[in-house]
């Protein structure tokens, strides 16, 4: 009796304990992703974003259970050169408000009232993962604004015809991901008790490329990890970004003149390797950058990519 007695009282003191991590990191998590931004009017409503850097201006377009802060810690080690790097929040993350129309249509118009808003007559465009086809409907719909086109992992439609990179993901396991996103609780109890599951299905990444990575890349993907939280406050844009990588369509990707880079990696759980090589090679004079592993984290390979972003950007004259 007095076993059970004192086994119960340590489950009420350990379930305190986990209780109490729980709100103190949920607490941290909801400064973290309020800090750095603004809420700007714009033509196309009120739009979150975050700026560093001085000189040549850059859209960063946010994947997947991001914002303006994921786009940042993306993108600001472009900011040291030369670059303005401006990391907005996609329709339903954060603070930008889901419209009726959210598609990516509509969000790369929106695209181009940020920069109005902001004086900015023409920029680079990154688009990361889900981020992608605004990116492209960007320089499609308004390739007077477009100067170069970064395409990074990109969520892309490719024909039938061409195999897949990695086996699609199912309806079952989409609902089981919305569900795990869809709740801060969840999401924060995957990241400390199952972080393997975590890389493979959630990040799509091999759990042993991080475990070969240099400890900074380990940390690197750590903290991209933790600041998905709060999944709350980005639960709508997901749950678009779902529906949308379900029902792309074929885009004018030979309309397209900025000059364009795209890259991917062929052991993307997401299989954007077989997307990203199709998309490239129909973009006129694009550029086809493929690693053989990193996932869709691109483990290993930030200085690379960064470096040919660079040159891009920096090379790129008016479109």
């Amino acid at each position: 009796m007095k076993i059970a007695i004192a086994a119960a009282g340590l489950l009420v003191v350990a379930t305190a304990g986990i209780g109490g991590a729980f709100q103190r990191d949920m607490a941290d998590a909801r400064l973290r992703a309020a800090a750095g931004s603004a809420v700007v009017d714009t033509r196309c409503g009120p739009i979150e974003y975050q700026q560093a850097g001085q000189g040549l201006p850059l859209l960063m377009i946010h994947g997947s259970g991001g914002g303006h802060d994921q786009g940042m810690d993306w993108a600001r080690p472009l900011s040291r050169h030369r670059v303005r790097v401006i990391a907005m929040s996609r329709f339903g993350y954060l603070r930008t408000p889901r419209p009726a129309d959210a598609s990516p249509q509509a969000q790369a118009d929106a695209h181009v009232c940020l920069l109005d808003a902001l004086g900015i007559t023409t920029a680079a465009v990154i688009g990361v993962s889900a981020g992608a086809p605004s990116a492209m409907q960007a320089a499609i719909r308004h390739p007077d604004r477009v100067r170069a086109l970064v395409l990074v992992v990109p969520i892309a439609w490719k024909p039938g015809s061409v195999a897949d990179s990695a086996p699609p993901v199912s309806d079952r396991k989409d609902a089981l991901l919305l569900r795990l996103l869809g709740s801060d609780l969840l999401f924060w109890s995957a990241l400390h008790l199952a972080r393997n599951p975590m890389l493979q299905h959630v990040l799509a990444t091999p759990p042993s490329v991080v475990a070969a990575a240099s400890a900074v890349e380990q940390a690197r993907v750590q903290a991209l990890a933790e600041h998905i939280l709060p999944v709350s406050l980005r639960a709508a844009g997901l749950r678009d970004d779902t529906r949308l990588g379900k029902s792309l369509g074929r885009y004018a990707l030979e309309s397209i003149r900025a000059p364009t880079l795209v890259i991917s990696a062929r052991d993307d759980g997401f299989g954007t390797y077989a997307a990203a090589h199709y998309t490239a090679s129909h973009i006129p004079g694009a550029r086809f950058v493929g690693f053989d592993t990193g996932g869709h984290l691109l483990v290993g390979h930030g200085q690379a990519v960064h470096a040919a972003i660079l040159r891009l950007v920096q090379t790129s004259g008016p479109p």
